[in-house]
């Protein structure tokens, strides 16, 4: 176990995995009771791989994910009743309802989004890390993508690119062993996502997803790494989710004894908290406490989202389009009239002045001739 983390963290890091469970459990219910519709995709099991990776980097880190995206935005800050209402499809979420499950984006805490397409942020995560790069920034862009994306084309170009580019990006692959109904061996021939960083002279590593303070000392390494400037990493984060791909998914491609095993054994929440008790870092009723106290602040968002109204219809054909002129809608100012919101600033571009090669500058040999060529 890390010794450089405080009690304090410890337990900060024990009550965030804990809330997105509860938050997620209590969208479950939501969906049941049709409050929420669409596809919705549930995290349940996988929250320590959010919160170490959240815990290990700066508040100014650019991240992403795909469409399982509700646990990483609150992780990394965000009003868990204006993340709810965004599944409600309400106008107090933080895309006034228009993103909804799979499209949540908290610009504010540089969360830039879930993405529906399999795959589809992969390449927009070496784009940010290129930004980053060429502004001078110390920035890390953190993209994390489930096990079925690593067989996307994208996955293949973006990394050829990512590391002839040296980007300072982390790809993270949340490996919870089932693209949907599929397990990731009877379609990948490498199952083991890490080993495919060789490929392209990437730096590959594997952790244990399960283990929220594994994730945490790895992802410091390779942030620290990729600050250095020594290119980017793909990390395989071996996880597993309790619930079907969708609420729509019954999950009959694996056995209920599977998956009690897998929360008997390795469920990351259990396992923090025996850390926690025999370290004597809390106590059982000190634990309880704060699961009420968890409880509360869910009930809490529920409450907010179903208290939020629905868009109007006069906003139906609002922001299709973003004009210069157009001032940023600051979602925890519009919603809640926050006077704490520190809004992200870029350079516009004038002031830009490119401080590295893209290609290098020694001449390439040419390849030797072959035999018989004309």
């Amino acid at each position: 176990m890390p010794t450089k983390l405080t009690d304090e963290t410890l337990l900060a890091m024990y009550r965030m995995m804990a809330l997105l469970r509860r938050f997620e459990e209590k969208a479950g219910q939501a969906y049941g009771q049709k409050k929420i519709q669409g596809f919705c995709h549930l995290y349940i099991g996988q929250e320590a791989v959010a919160v170490g990776t959240q815990y290990a980097l700066e508040p100014d880190d650019y991240m992403l994910t795909g469409y399982r995206d509700h646990a990483h935005p609150i992780a990394r800050g965000a009003h868990p009743g204006m993340i709810m209402a965004e599944l409600f499809g309400r106008y107090g979420g933080y895309s006034k309802g228009r993103g909804g499950s799979m499209h949540l984006f908290d610009v504010e805490h540089h969360w830039y989004g879930g993405y529906g397409i399999v795959g589809g942020q992969i390449p927009l995560a070496a784009g940010m890390a290129f930004a980053s790069k060429y502004r001078g920034e110390d920035r890390v862009t953190v993209c994390s993508f489930g096990d079925a994306a690593a067989n996307q084309g994208s996955f293949h170009e973006t990394f050829n690119m990512a590391s002839k580019w040296k980007l300072p990006v982390i790809y993270v692959c949340e490996n919870n062993r089932y693209g949907m109904g599929t397990d990731i061996a009877r379609v990948s021939a490498e199952a083991e996502i890490y080993k495919r960083a060789v490929a392209y002279k990437m730096r590959g590593e594997k952790v244990d997803g399960q283990d929220v303070l594994a994730v945490y000392e790895m992802m410091k390494d390779l942030a620290d790494h990729c600050r250095s400037g020594k290119g980017p990493v793909l990390l395989e984060m071996n996880t597993y989710r309790y619930r079907g791909h969708s609420m729509s998914d019954a999950a009959t491609y694996r056995t209920k004894e599977e998956v009690e095993e897998e929360r008997a054994n390795k469920d990351p929440i259990l396992r923090l908290k025996d850390h926690l008790l025999k370290k004597r870092i809390a106590s059982e009723s000190g634990l309880e406490k704060l699961h009420e106290d968890i409880n509360k602040e869910c009930d809490e968002a529920i409450a907010f989202a179903d208290a939020s109204p629905e868009p109007p219809l006069e906003e139906l054909y609002g922001d299709h389009y973003v004009n210069p002129e157009d001032p940023d809608d600051k979602p925890r100012e519009r919603v809640l009239g926050a006077k704490d919101v520190k809004w992200p600033s870029y350079p516009k571009g004038n002031e830009l002045k490119v401080t590295w090669d893209l290609e290098p500058k020694t001449p390439v040999k040419a390849a030797p001739a072959r035999k018989g060529a004309a």
